[in-house]
């Protein structure tokens, strides 16, 4: 089998009788070379069909048109509904997006950043770990943006979860729920935390106003999937029918959806025996049946945010914290007569 060489900038150089240098000013668009000579190299680079390596491009410039994603887990609906509107507008830009996951591990959330760095990226978008431990490893030079979850002194673009834990507490309430469950996150993250607390906090302020009707509110811990959903829903559902909740909020979609399931094969009807309210709005959400009620985030805005700040159009200062808004469907409703 016959191999063919690419041809390399030193073939082009001798090809049109310039240096190498000059070659490269050419490929640079350096105003300072003679325009008869910038004809004559851009003849042969056409006639020999020479393409510019660009690691060598990206080692030469300090960077390349490459931007790196690190996200936990890209099976989470959200992070992979993120990840298209980051690649999708990256793309626009003329830059590619190298994915990564970190699996929720700081270990490996290092040894793929240290591996992206290896690129020479122009800039890195990542949603860090619990404790995370890659703000020791990222160069000062380079432009980097944290979404959805924290990490010490970086920018950050995320959702105002506080405020989103408050909307889904405020929903049921107005409702009329007055037994309610709430299946958390791990509370080793800041995501977590927030959204628990805004929608603790709510039903508190709930209880503090109605003395003589005060809110039950039982709260379990979960994971991010559809099993941690379904496995923590059957435990909330199967006490006594006048004890279990009327109504549980989740911390995510996935949660919510694995909960669907749990009510449906004990026989609970969602939203006539039981209201569900999901966090995320994921595309499924609006695809289960019943259609679920959730807080959404603003993902193409975080998106969009996150890339501006990366290219250099939009600076973030400080963090920001995008507004959520509750999105009503089928599967709230007022809780069942006693």
């Amino acid at each position: 089998m016959e191999i063919v060489l690419s041809p390399t900038v030193k073939d082009v150089a001798r090809e049109a009788r310039v240096s190498v240098g000059t070659v490269s000013r050419v490929l640079a668009r350096n105003e300072t070379v003679n325009p008869g000579i910038r004809q004559r190299v851009e003849e042969v680079i056409a006639r020999l069909g020479y393409r510019p390596s660009s690691l060598g491009r990206s080692l030469r410039l300090n960077k390349s048109d490459i931007i790196g994603l690190i996200i936990p887990d890209i099976t989470n609906p959200f992070f992979a509904e993120l990840a298209k509107h980051l690649e999708t507008l990256a793309s626009a830009a003329g830059y590619s997006v190298l994915l990564a996951n970190t699996h929720d591990d700081p270990k490996a959330e290092c040894k793929q950043v240290q591996s992206l760095l290896c690129r020479v990226p122009a800039g890195i978008v990542i949603a860090p770990v619990s404790g995370s431990l890659v703000g020791g490893i990222l160069p000062d030079g380079l432009v980097s943006v944290t979404i959805d979850r924290p990490l010490t002194g970086h920018s950050l673009v995320a959702v105002d979860n506080f405020e989103g834990g408050r909307l889904a507490a405020s929903h049921l309430l107005e409702l009329g729920h007055r037994r309610i469950g709430y299946i958390s996150g791990p509370t080793t993250t800041d995501v977590s935390i927030q959204r628990l607390n805004g929608f603790r906090g709510r039903v508190e302020e709930a209880s503090s106003d109605r003395a003589q009707d005060l809110v039950q509110l039982t709260v379990l811990e979960g994971n991010f999937d559809y099993k941690s959903g379904e496995a923590i829903g059957r435990k909330l559902l199967q006490g006594n029918v006048g004890r279990r909740p009327t109504a549980i909020a989740t911390a995510n979609d996935q949660q919510a959806i694995g909960l669907l399931r749990a009510s449906r094969d004990l026989g609970i009807r969602v939203p006539e025996d039981l209201s569900i309210v999901g966090f995320d709005d994921i595309p499924l959400a609006s695809l289960v049946l019943p259609r679920l009620t959730t807080v959404r985030q603003p993902i193409e805005e975080i998106a969009e945010i996150a890339i501006r700040a990366l290219l250099g159009s939009g600076p973030i200062v400080g963090p920001i914290a995008l507004r959520p808004a509750l999105v009503e469907r089928d599967s709230t409703a007022p809780p069942p007569a006693c």
